[in-house]
């Protein structure tokens, strides 16, 4: 019972200033009773939020838990306070925590004042904490890299050079010393280095451009960030050679062919809002992110990758996917994402398809197929643990291992969310190296570090740490412009680097010169601490933290650090100096691990088989004809039909190809079926399949039906797993029995008829069609922000089910409705032979007041679901992308062409 709390809401409801401003109308007027209750549920609301990100569901399973870590802690306080709770590096004892508290709280001590505010959320001019990135440190990074905010798309024509000064090394060296001279904020500021050899020349150290390929950006969307910054951050790193990332929500297909019509004064007609272009300039990012939202992956978004990238988690708030507001999801990012404008956007956390160690292999397992070229990352948070976590991974047949801090940025998350989340890259970085090198696993797996990394310093602390690739995140959009106005999720950028709003984005500042600059500075720091340290080739700093040492000068600055333990944390990573072989793959100890990419086993062979026929190869080539070829299958055989949609995506893209490939199975399927089966790729099996049937389905058509001797009632028998069209941006689905638990989750396009189906039913669906002709389980439509859900509900049991926070409910009220539902359960019926179908049009009068229409407020509007007297097309089908073949408008009958088309 809160009472203090409480006590304190009553008191606000009845100060003199409150009851004027609710007479005045500008607070709502409400009871003491109200208030509290307010109160009341709002912290109900962060306390379910700190559940649901922790993964555990019983409150009563958080007694005696203790999964959190203390962090700068000393024994003393651990030992009397949070007994059994792990704090790796010791610090402060109980004198320091009430020094520290009076030490904060002067004002109050002296006199009843009202409590300053020290700026623990967003900086504040005065007496505030200390925040690394600040508008201070822009200031002098954008002097040293020759960056003018004032300067932007509206007067850059006007100025000379594009307005880009040149770089300063001497303003960068200020920029330097403002961060060494700064109050110790990560454990890294604690550490110095002690080489065991003397110093050389810089001239004998290898060039920047050698080190710059290990730099890469962080994860940052495009929607988090404009179309300005997002491309022209992946243009700077791919000049550099370095690895950009996309982020989550997908990226635009025109991206991924080199510019060739730039002009003389660097721009382009392809990318117009861009400045600073050069012809052979690449604005594809080398990484595509895959995050549990799944927003903008498609088959051609994974082959156009260099290396895809598991987002399990990121390291500024675990435990929660992705987040955009409203605002920013403009016309072109909800394009992107196949969601709708203005309607917020918020990914599952990660457990919906990655229950454990195996699922995130089968993921492995099913990027690999897409894509064999590429290799697959796998981005883990920084916590206690995480070296188990990375063996797993790297057992899984991941090429990379990324670490991500807690410092990470982010820029459309609410401030709820990444304070007290997240530990130090440090820390996990030296735990998941440690682990994997004592298992005998490091040389499978490169290790990537990000989350607050901003100098050459940072990143030769990585590197000693076991890091071999480092990510910039919040310090690479400062290099572009970012003046750290901390306004991101309001959309109101005013340099137009994390808005939406067409009139701030003309205000973006930023080209690809200047980011390189700052790279080259980055560069060039290295390769001086380097030449100090008597290294000439930087991957023998690698994995060598027997050349970092306490800094007992830095231990010493304030009295809160006296009790912090590095060396014995830090001692224990692996001694590698005279074993150098984990930098080398073990596939091939003469080459580096990231020319080798892991590749599927026998699981795939099958899929190399369809892919590899003669018939299937010659319409793809041809992109004409029809072909149809039939194999048995097994459960062993996993992400079946990804591999030959990779083909396909690969030289026609999502929807170029204008053959028909159809494929036919008989048998029981491994996991992934028909996974981002693509428009002209029509699959069918006789049997059953596993969990994740349909994943990431882009088009084209799966069928599933019982084989023709088997003994049970299809409709209700489980057909296909666990999972099925998790992430699907179109396609149609049709399966002749149940489907598991979350089926639909994150569709966003596909049109989907089954059986039935377990728990969690259209769970954060943003699009598409689902109809379930047999009863399902709970939670019913959770998240769910776009498309349509029929259900078949006799029983009048559906009510109960449905997760009624976002989406409502309806008998079907409007003609387009129930031309839809009729249309897809008669296409149901001829493609399945279902008798539950065959039974329900046979008595469609009756039958069609059982069904239920579940829809979100984004399509309260819609035809299928308010009365209307527009004409409109119905939509039966998400098969094919351009629609040719998909409406038909109510009432309209089939000419024969089309009813030929639609028998083919």
């Amino acid at each position: 019972h809160p009472y203090l709390a409480l006590e304190t809401v009553k008191q606000w409801h009845n100060n003199d200033r409150t009851q004027k401003m609710m007479k005045a109308g500008k607070l709502k007027s409400i009871t003491i009773e109200q208030a509290q209750d307010n109160y009341r549920k709002a912290v109900e609301a962060g306390l379910l939020k700190i559940l649901s990100k922790m993964g555990i569901s019983l409150l009563t399973s958080y007694a005696g838990a203790q999964i959190f870590e203390a962090i700068g802690l000393g024994e003393e306080v651990i030992n009397r306070s949070f007994k059994g709770t792990t704090s790796r590096i010791g610090g402060m004892n109980l004198d320091d925590v009430a020094a520290e508290t009076v030490m904060m709280r002067p004002e109050v001590a002296e006199a009843k004042t009202k409590l300053i505010n020290y700026g623990y959320y967003k900086p504040v001019p005065k007496m505030g904490e200390y925040h690394a990135n600040s508008s201070d440190l822009a200031k002098l990074l954008h002097n040293a890299i020759g960056l003018d905010k004032n300067v932007h798309s509206l007067n850059r024509d006007e100025k000379e050079n594009d307005g880009i000064n040149a770089a300063n090394a001497a303003n960068y060296e200020i920029f330097k010393k403002s961060l060494e001279s700064a109050p110790i904020a990560n454990i890294r500021d604690l550490l110095d280095f002690e080489s065991d050899r003397p110093s050389i020349p810089v001239t004998d150290v290898e060039p920047a451009s050698e080190i710059m390929k290990r730099f890469c950006t962080g994860a940052m969307s495009l929607g988090a960030l404009s179309r300005e910054a997002h491309e022209t951050l992946a243009i700077a790193v791919n000049r550099v050679g370095g690895k950009s990332n996309s982020g989550e929500g997908g990226e635009d297909v025109i991206r991924g062919h080199d510019l060739q019509d730039v002009d003389e004064r660097g721009r382009s007609a392809t990318f117009p809002h861009l400045a600073g272009l050069k012809n052979g300039d690449s604005a594809n990012s080398y990484i595509h992110q895959v995050a549990s939202g799944r927003f903008g992956v498609t088959p051609e978004f994974l082959v156009t990758a260099k290396q895809v990238e598991i987002k399990m988690a990121q390291g500024a708030k675990p435990g929660e996917g992705g987040q955009l507001p409203g605002p920013k999801v403009s016309d072109y990012i909800a394009g992107l994402r196949a969601s709708k404008p203005g309607v917020t956007l918020i990914s599952p956390p990660p457990h919906h398809d990655i229950y454990s160690i195996e699922d995130l292999a089968q993921l492995i397992h099913d990027l690999h197929a897409i894509n064999e070229k590429a290799g697959v990352s796998v981005k883990l948070v920084s916590s206690v643990g995480i070296g188990t976590v990375a063996c797993g991974v790297a057992k899984a047949n991941a090429d990379v291992i990324q670490i991500s801090g807690g410092d990470g940025g982010t820029g459309a998350s609410p401030l709820s969310s990444i304070k007290h989340a997240g530990c130090p890259w440090e820390m996990g970085l030296a735990e998941a190296h440690s682990a994997l090198l004592t298992n005998g696993l490091r040389n499978r797996v490169t290790i990537r570090v990000d989350g607050g990394i901003r100098t050459g310093r940072d990143i030769a602390i990585a590197a000693m740490m076991g890091a071999e690739e480092y990510g910039f995140g919040t310090i690479a959009m400062i290099a572009e412009g970012c003046v750290m106005a901390r306004v991101c999720h309001l959309n109101t950028c005013p340099v137009g680097v994390t808005s939406q709003k067409e009139e701030l984005r003309k205000k973006f500042p930023g080209t690809p010169e200047h980011v390189v600059n700052f790279f080259h500075f980055v560069a060039e720091e290295i390769r001086n601490i380097m030449a100090h340290l008597g290294y000439s080739k930087f991957e023998d700093l690698i994995g060598r933290s027997d050349l970092l040492v306490e800094s007992q000068e830095q231990l010493d600055r304030i009295s809160k650090t006296n009790g912090v333990a590095l060396s014995s944390f830090f001692s224990g990573i692996p001694d590698s100096k005279g074993d150098r072989s984990f930098l080398r793959s073990n596939e091939n100890p003469e080459s580096l691990k990231e020319e080798i990419v892991h590749r599927n086993g026998f699981s795939s062979e099958l899929d190399r088989e369809i892919s590899s026929q003669s018939d299937v190869k010659k319409v793809i080539q041809e992109n004409d004809g029809a072909t149809t070829v039939n194999f048995s299958i097994k459960n062993t055989d996993r992400s079946t039909c990804a591999m030959l949609a990779g083909d396909i995506a690969r030289v026609h893209g999502n929807s170029g190809f204008k053959g028909s490939i159809n494929v036919n199975f008989n048998g029981s399927a491994g996991q992934s079926f028909g996974a981002f089966v693509l428009p002209g790729l029509n699959i069918r099996l006789e049997g059953e399949a596993n969990d994740y049937v349909g994943k990431g389905m882009h088009g084209g058509e799966i069928v599933v039906v019982p084989d023709a001797n088997a003994g049970f009632v299809a409709s209700e028998s489980s057909i296909v797993g666990n999972a099925c069209l998790y992430g699907a941006t179109g396609g149609d689905f049709h399966a002749n029995g149940r489907a598991g638990e979350r089926f639909a989750v994150r569709n966003s396009g596909a049109f989907a008829v089954t059986e039935g189906a377990g728990d969690h039913c259209c769970e954060y669906m943003t699009g598409g069609v689902v109809v379930s002709l047999g009863s399902v389980g709970r939670n019913v439509g959770a998240g769910m922000t776009g498309g349509i859900g029929y259900f078949y509900d006799p029983d009048n049991a559906l009510e109960e089910r449905l997760n009624v926070e976002i989406v409502k409910s309806q008998r079907i009220e409007s003609s387009e409705g129930e031309a839809q539902l009729k249309t897809m359960i008669e296409r149901h019926f001829q493609k399945t032979g279902s008798e539950k179908a065959d039974a329900i049009l046979n008595n469609w009068d009756k039958e069609k007041t059982k069904f239920w229409q579940v829809y979100p407020p984004s399509e309260a509007n819609s035809p299928f679901v308010k009365k209307t007297d527009l004409i409109v097309e119905l939509r039966v089908s998400a098969s094919s992308p351009d629609g040719e073949m998909c409406f038909l408008p109510v009432g309209g009958q089939l000419n024969p062409e089309q009813t030929q088309r639609c028998a083919d």
